[in-house]
């Protein structure tokens, strides 16, 4: 349990991102050692900011950020930086350390182990599957043995088996933790208390108790505000009809009218500016191919690893327009790696229809252009489509403003990325539509809109997820259970 003592504390700490952005205004929190707290906040708000500011990687403009005397911290962040994509496990967990570690074999073989990776160090880190990258993202922070450990996103990509692990290691966790995740169930598993960070109004708000706990007290509260703007907005509609009558009657019934105009100038100034936070993107549409009719893909056989060697395994597989299947099976199996080779056309025993478009939202990103602006981007996928109104008015569906349309791709956060790829794919019209891992990094209210989106695709699809209450959301025909082979 957490103790009195205040490790970190935000003191009307502000901060912009490239100068332009405000990220945080006068901002204040703190956190006490030992404690398990869940950061909150919209695709983009800032939560991995807060996680530089307290490492020291990015400095506030103004306040001040007070951290314990000799606190160590460590981050595992929601994804391995292309530079280090091309090391060996060894070297990896040497480049978190500023000084050489002379145990360091032993110290890897520890915390592999604790986070259930069963990998050889001489292994380079881009071959990895997505899963087993998320794993040692946390070796990576925990062997470093911090006071304050900084988790984001950690459960995208693990299976069932490593979320269940991961639970279980926080849970009996001694230390103080910050876990940025929008998976509402792993987070009510072990948190004590909430950060929420405010997209608008840029202000952090500090909450006790589990996550479902604080989910409901701001819902409580938005609908008391809500309840309370109805209120005086009514009584505004009520006077404002009350002093035009007056007004137009002449005499002292004006100076009324006048003094009415005042109280509702007061009135309008007691209305709450409700929490804007809970905005979801709009209902969108995939667009399908023209010609997508009969079978779009052939599976006879797949690859698959076993004991760290390819192996071929005989299947019959077959899709047609509007066939979902749900490709499954432990970290490290494959999943991925078919997935690649299929989007390429370079998977052995694929055979897909001449001409057919395929839709790929690859789980890095690796399919966006990052030196591309938003703008450029949909432009390019909407093609002879595009005009400037449709196209702000399509991105302002993915609550992409005009300004962020200005921004590179690779300069967004991890969510609005993935809404940038959605927002493209919708707009690519393929025929088989690959989603490996489609709900790492989106905020959980936008889920089930992404879900009927899919599920309205006219063509057919593969599906990779680790999230069950996702993929309940998902009609499926057929699923593929590499483990199994």
């Amino acid at each position: 349990m957490a103790n009195d003592e205040i490790i970190v504390k935000f003191n009307k700490v502000s901060f912009e991102w490239q100068a332009t952005k405000p990220i945080l205004n006068e901002a204040d929190f703190s956190l006490r050692r030992g404690s398990k707290i869940a950061l909150m906040g919209q695709n983009g708000a800032g939560k991995s900011t807060i996680f530089k500011l307290i490492t020291g990687s990015s400095l506030p403009e103004s306040g001040a950020i007070n951290i314990a005397n000799n606190l160590s911290i460590a981050e595992a962040k929601q994804v391995i930086p292309r530079e280090d994509l091309d090391l060996t496990i060894k070297e990896f967990f040497e480049n978190c350390f500023e000084e050489k570690v002379y145990n360091i074999d032993v110290k890897i073989e520890k915390f592999l182990k604790i986070t259930n990776l069963t990998v050889a160090s001489d292994k380079i880190v881009k071959t990895l599957s997505g899963g087993q990258q998320a794993r040692l993202l946390l070796a990576s922070a925990l062997i470093q043995d911090p006071d304050l450990l900084l988790l984001d996103e950690p459960t995208n990509n693990l299976d069932k088996a490593g979320i269940l692990h991961l639970t279980k290691f926080l849970q009996e966790y001694k230390k103080t933790c910050i876990v940025i995740s929008h998976d509402a169930d792993f987070l009510n598993s072990f948190t004590q208390g909430v950060l929420y960070l405010d997209i608008f109004s840029h202000k952090v708000e500090q909450y006790t108790g589990n996550y479902k706990d604080v989910l409901r007290e701001i819902e409580t509260r938005l609908e008391r505000e809500r309840m309370k703007n109805a209120r005086i907005e009514k009584d505004i509609s009520n006077r404002k009809e009350q002093a035009n009558f007056f007004a137009q009657k002449g005499g002292h019934l004006r100076d009324v009218a006048s003094k009415m105009k005042k109280k509702i100038e007061e009135l309008e100034e007691n209305i709450v500016e409700v929490r804007q936070e809970d905005r979801t993107i709009r209902n969108f549409k995939i667009l399908c191919q023209d010609d997508s009719g009969g079978e779009i893909l052939k599976l006879d056989s797949v690859s698959i690893m076993r004991a760290h060697k390819p192996v071929t395994r005989k299947i019959n597989i077959s899709l047609t327009k509007k066939e979902r299947l749900l490709l499954i099976g432990p970290n490290g199996i494959g999943k991925t790696t078919l997935l690649e080779k299929l989007a390429s056309g370079h998977a052995k025993g694929e055979h897909v229809k001449q001409g057919i478009k395929i839709g790929y939202y690859r789980q890095d990103f690796s399919t966006l252009d990052f030196n591309s602006t938003i703008y450029a981007a949909l432009s390019k996928a909407m093609g002879e489509r595009a005009t400037e109104q449709g196209l702000r008015a399509f991105a302002a569906g993915f609550l992409i403003d005009s300004d962020l349309l200005k921004v590179k791709i690779g300069s967004l956060s991890e969510g609005q990325k993935g809404l940038v790829a959605f927002a493209i794919i919708a707009q690519e019209k393929p025929g088989l539509l690959i989603l490996d891992e489609p709900t790492n990094h989106i905020n959980f209210r936008h889920i089930p809109v992404i879900a009927t989106a899919i599920n309205e695709f006219e063509g057919a699809m593969i599906l990779v997820s680790h999230v069950p209450d996702f993929v309940e959301q998902i009609r499926i025909d057929q699923t593929l259970d590499l483990g199994s082979l």
